[in-house]
Formats: C-alpha cells, structure tokens, sequence
C-alpha cells in the first residue's frame, strides 16, 4: 500500500506539472508559426502551418493532443535542430547518465569517507583544522574547480582531455578518462555536502542512549560508528545522495558547456538561447520527472534501511 500510494502521488504530480507546462507555454505572448516561418511569410502560410500545429483548436483539444503525443514518445520537431525532441534527449540523457554515474560514484566515496573521517577524530587536534579545509572546499563553485582541474591536468600535465566526450561503445577506458575530470569538478562540491551532512547525523546519532550503551560495554569508536550508528545515520545522507542525484541528472549546465559535453545542461543552455519552445516544454518535464523519480527512489531506500518509516507513512 505504501508503494501504491507514492506512485499514485507520482501519476498525480507529473500530471498537474504537465498541464502547467502546457498552459505556461501555450500563454506567452507571439505566434510559433510565425516565429518558425519568419516575419516575411504571409497570412495564407501562417493559416496553413498554424492549422498544421493544430493551434486552430481549442486549448483543451490541444493539450489532450499533446499529452497524447508525449505519452507515445513524440515531443515534436525542434526549432533549431530540425529534429525530433525525442530523439535528441534521448542522445543526450545517455551522456548526462554517464556523467551522472561516475559524479555520484566520486561523491559517495568523498562524501562517506571524509564525514566518518570527520566523526571519527572530532576530539583530536586534526579536526578543527580539517573542518576549515573543509568550509573553503564546499565555498568553491564547481566552474571554478573545473577550470583549475583543465589547467592543472589538461594543459599542464595532459593527463586528461580538457573536452570532449567518448561514448562508452569506443572502449570503457577511453568513455572513463573523458568524465574523469568533469565528475571530479561535480563531486569535489558534492562530496562536501554528502561529507557534512554524513558527519552531523553521526554526531546526532552519538548521542543517543543506545550509543552510550554500546561505549559502556568497552567497545572502540570505530565499531560504534560502524556497528550501531552508521544504520540509522545513513538516512538524511541518503536524501541528499538524492538532492545531488536530482541536481546532476538534471544536466549540469556549466560544466557541460566548460568540458563540452554534449548533455542535457547543454541542450537546455541551447534550448533557451534560441527559443526553442518545443525543445524546452520538453526540458521541462524531463526536470520534472527526473525530481520526481529520484525522490520517489529515496522513499523506497527509506524503507528499505529503516522499515519503520514505511510505518509511519
């Protein structure tokens, strides 16, 4: 019953976002058959291709048509690409799920490993001046970091392509060393987060009497950590895994454009400079349903570490 009713409340809230999607666009100001045909084309062209987009019936005809259409796939023609939105996406989300893939992997092992690190020696001299390094990390945009990493293993060392992407049917190696750099730009500030988060709950966790129990019976910090808090710390690092899984998929805008990766963030950049309406309608349920996925996805993890919360839900 749980799951019914999250994937209900899913059904229900991507619904409502594409009626709004369909309204916000279908009420801007201008005619897309003018925009598409230019200012020099007469009336009888622009009748014949407004009748041919179907913007002659009324607007819930038109939004049952449409909805229709992105049921079966069908997202329309871009303007600027002269293609279909479907087809595009589709070539892009494949190399923004491979950058997202290697960025949620670094951050894991980032995030995870420097907040038990933090927790673990919080009453040690290192800890005030790790936490410090720390607050200058998490203060750097990811731009920032990934123009230091180009100049550094790029141009400096040639370690690594300054851009470019290689799909992962010319060789697993070659698609690697082409994201090695992009999802390190990515997880750096990511993992700052995870790591943070990660080191409050186990410091929450520490707390509580069932710890206090544990350290009574002589056991080492470690296996506290390991052993009884790590369980039940691992849930708000699980909703910001989340938050950042959302962040990433939904295309990394300016990474995508500094390391020229053929992307989502990139085809949205595009999208928008050029006014592609029909490529961004779909953008924007592609965001949508990205969040949505990942936070239905978190609720499922929930109740997979803690049953308790399917419980309480």
């Amino acid at each position: 019953m749980f799951y019914l009713k999250k994937f209900l409340d899913f059904l229900t809230t991507l619904f409502l976002i594409s009626l709004l999607t369909f309204l916000t666009f279908q009420l801007l100001p201008g005619n897309p058959a003018l925009a598409i045909l230019g200012p020099e084309a007469d009336s009888a062209q622009i009748t014949a291709l407004e009748q041919k987009m179907g913007l002659d019936k009324s607007l819930p005809e038109r939004y049952i048509s449409w909805a229709w259409q992105v049921v079966r796939g069908d997202f329309g023609t871009s303007y600027q690409y002269n293609q279909s939105v479907s087809k595009l996406i589709r070539g892009s989300f494949a190399v923004t799920l491979s950058l997202a893939s290697v960025t949620l992997l670094f951050t894991m092992l980032i995030g995870f490993f420097f907040g038990f690190l933090y927790a673990y020696i919080r009453k040690t001299r290192f800890f005030k001046p790790l936490v410090s390094i720390h607050s200058i990390w998490f203060s750097v945009p990811s731009f920032c970091t990934a123009l230091l990493l180009i100049l550094i293993f790029s141009v400096k060392l040639g370690l690594f392509p300054a851009m470019g992407y290689s799909k992962l049917s010319q060789g697993f190696f070659a698609w690697l060393h082409s994201l090695v750099l992009p999802a390190f730009s990515l997880s750096l500030g990511s993992g700052a987060i995870l790591a943070r988060y990660t080191t409050t709950s186990i410091l929450n966790q520490g707390k509580q009497d069932y710890v206090r129990t544990a350290r009574s019976k002589g056991l080492s910090e470690w296996g506290v950590i390991t052993r009884h808090i790590l369980r039940n710390a691992l849930l708000p690092s699980v909703t910001t895994l989340g938050l950042i899984m959302t962040e990433i998929l939904g295309g990394s805008i300016i990474v995508e454009n500094v390391f020229s990766l053929p992307g989502i963030g990139r085809l949205i950049a595009s999208s928008i400079s050029t006014r592609d309406f029909p490529l961004i309608q779909a953008l924007v349920l592609y965001l949508a349903l990205i969040t949505l996925f990942c936070n239905f996805l978190v609720d499922v993890i929930y109740t997979l570490i803690d049953p308790r919360v399917r419980a309480m839900k």
